[in-house]
């Protein structure tokens, strides 16, 4: 890899669910330790998979990697930085301020603006603080801070005293409050991300259309904020090694095809290329693999095979299907980590539920989504959307400043209208019109494909505190929004399907999302298992060695989690979107048939 040649001090690892920003990133701080740089990994996301991917418990302080000397890392848990970050900010004002106050304080920080700052609180330590890392020469971090974040640290008010000139508006501002003591820091935190030889953002992709164009989203965002020096690794990219399997060359066809329709922004920097691996990269040795220049299958150093079978089960997306339309109404959601097909196990549901003549609805809050708007006008009875949040923003933005901006004076209408240009705003904003999309249900069936696992989280979570934050600056509650969570909680009104590849991190993400829905009292109606290979016939060694890797996954799920799931076997797109989409419908059969 190029930037492996003469690395920058800090290497931020960014991109789409799902497309190896961990395992890159570790194999990445492994192979500069052991050229003889001293090295701390660090991993600031939320469901993070480090400890996994390294085989070592971690924590928030930095541990070296065992059998590499001069290899350290640790965990950022942006829970806990959360709470410390609320207490440190509540905490001078107990005892001085009424109660009321405290619990309202408590309230503008219960939200996920509060756990991105307070993790960026963290993270710009060890960037900003130079005493606190100098006796290592290189910084990693997988998962860098979000384009959020960093518009959050824009906003004026960020750095003045919030609390004490508070209008009670719903936005960021609550967070940003504990900010003013580190404004040096900060200062000093951007200053080196925008700095081109001190840091390098590595921009990770797949070799998919998807994952491209996230990734030059990203750039673009990066680019606006002064932040310019990055680096595309393309990982995951496929060669065949035999030229009997149909299956090997539908993959390496599809490589080819994302490679050659590069977005224009990425064409132009510095990329890399990191081959399929038969492999699942857990260990010192097959993150040692990763970046080697062999062919992948000469790489596989041995790695333990999985020998037992798979338990395939009775279900289908078919049965799945069949069991919902007799209600003739309600919500379907796909949830799951980024890049593991929600969009198109929901736009495959809703297509099935239209052939048979019932009223569907599909639409999105997911802004990385790309639902074909196209479908909606050529199958009878379904219609397509997107939520709009532009709009949604302009118009929640012109509702408060007529409603709790109306009888403020001047000053107190240009902090509300900053407050109003946080990025938070979107986020209620959004949540509103989700709310307004699952009141569809009623009047026949929705299908919506939500968001990446943490986002959905935010809006989920946020049906029990918006009424509270809400009402401090609206004079009525939306009924959509009143009736969201008894209707998310209805198992006869909203299913849930929860969806993975059959891998270590999108299960163990999607066991880990379960968790907090059934914490909610929001039951999964059923899991899903995409883009898998097991059902198929492949004689391409590494497309087989991969095939083999799938049988525990798919085990852990049906012993562990969930015994009421789906296989889709991976189906190569066929350029009509609708045929497509039956296909995986229609093709989750045969599981059962290779049971049988």
């Amino acid at each position: 890899m190029k930037f492996l040649d003469k690395p920058s001090r800090y290497l931020l690892f960014t991109g789409k669910g799902g497309v190896g920003k961990t395992s890159l990133s570790c194999a990445t701080a492994l192979s500069l330790a052991e050229s003889g740089k001293k090295v701390l990994l660090v991993s600031t996301d939320p469901a993070s998979n480090l400890d996994e991917v390294l085989g070592m418990e971690l924590s928030n302080e930095a541990q070296q990697v065992k059998s590499v000397p001069t290899l350290y890392a640790l965990n950022i848990d942006p829970e806990e930085a959360a709470r410390q970050y609320r207490e440190k900010i509540v905490a001078p004002y107990r005892g001085i301020l009424p109660e009321a106050s405290i619990r309202s304080i408590e309230e503008q920080l219960s939200g996920g603006c509060t756990v991105e700052i307070a993790a960026f609180d963290e993270f710009s330590k060890l960037i900003g603080d130079p005493s606190l890392t100098s006796k290592f020469g290189h910084i990693i971090l997988d998962t860098a801070p979000t384009g959020h974040t960093l518009r959050l640290l824009e906003l004026p008010s960020a750095w003045s005293g919030y609390i004490e000139t508070s209008t009670g508006s719903t936005s960021c501002l609550g967070p940003l409050s504990g900010l003013k003591e580190q404004h040096a820091l900060y200062t000093a935190t951007v200053k080196k991300l925008a700095d081109k030889d001190m840091t390098t953002i590595v921009l990770v992709s797949r070799p998919e259309d998807s994952a491209l164009r996230e990734a030059a989203r990203t750039r673009n965002e990066l680019i606006t904020l002064g932040i310019a020096n990055h680096f595309l690794a393309i990982n995951g990219v496929f060669e065949k090694r035999v030229e009997n399997d149909p299956i090997a060359n539908a993959f390496e066809k599809r490589c080819l095809s994302a490679l050659e329709q590069i977005p224009e922004e990425l064409s132009s920097i510095p990329s890399g290329k990191i081959s399929l691996l038969p492999f699942g990269l857990s260990g010192i040795d097959s993150l040692r693999a990763m970046l080697c220049e062999k062919s992948p299958i000469d790489t596989s150093f041995d790695a333990p095979r999985y020998k037992e079978p798979i338990h395939f089960t009775d279900n289908s997306l078919v049965s799945f299907v069949e069991e919902i339309e007799s209600d003739g109404k309600g919500v379907i959601m796909t949830m799951g980590k980024g890049g593991v097909g929600k969009t198109s196990v929901a736009s495959a549901i809703a297509l099935n539920l239209a052939s048979k003549g019932h009223k569907v609805h599909l639409s999105t809050t997911d802004p990385a989504a790309h639902l074909d708007l196209s479908l909606g006008e050529s199958v009878e009875n379904l219609t397509v959307g997107c939520i709009d949040a532009q709009k949604e923003v302009k118009d929640y933005a012109e509702e408060v400043m007529n409603t709790a901006g109306q009888d403020l004076d001047e000053a107190g209408k240009k902090l509300l209208e900053e407050d109003l240009r946080s990025p938070c705003t979107e986020e209620i904003a959004v949540f509103r019109a989700f709310a307004r999309e699952v009141d569809k249900g009623n009047d026949g069936f929705v299908v919506l494909d939500t968001a990446p696992t943490g986002h959905t989280l935010l809006l989920l979570d946020a049906a029990e505190s918006y009424h509270r934050e809400v009402t401090r600056t609206m004079s009525d509650l939306p009924q959509s929004v009143k009736n969201l969570l008894p209707r998310l909680r209805d198992p006869n009104f909203s299913r849930v399907f929860i969806v993975t590849l059959p891998e270590a991190t999108p299960v163990h993400e999607a066991a880990r999302l379960q968790k907090d829905l059934q914490r909610a009292e929001i039951t999964p109606f059923a899991w899903v298992v995409n883009s898998s290979l097991s059902p198929l016939t492949v004689s391409d060694p590494v497309l087989a060695a991969k095939k083999s890797e799938e049988a525990r996954y798919i085990n852990e799920i049906n012993e562990n989690y969930c015994s009421k799931f789906a296989v889709v076997p991976w189906i190569e797109y066929n350029d009509n979107l609708a045929q497509w989409l039956c296909s995986i419908i229609a093709n989750s059969n045969e599981c059962r048939e290779l049971k049988r």
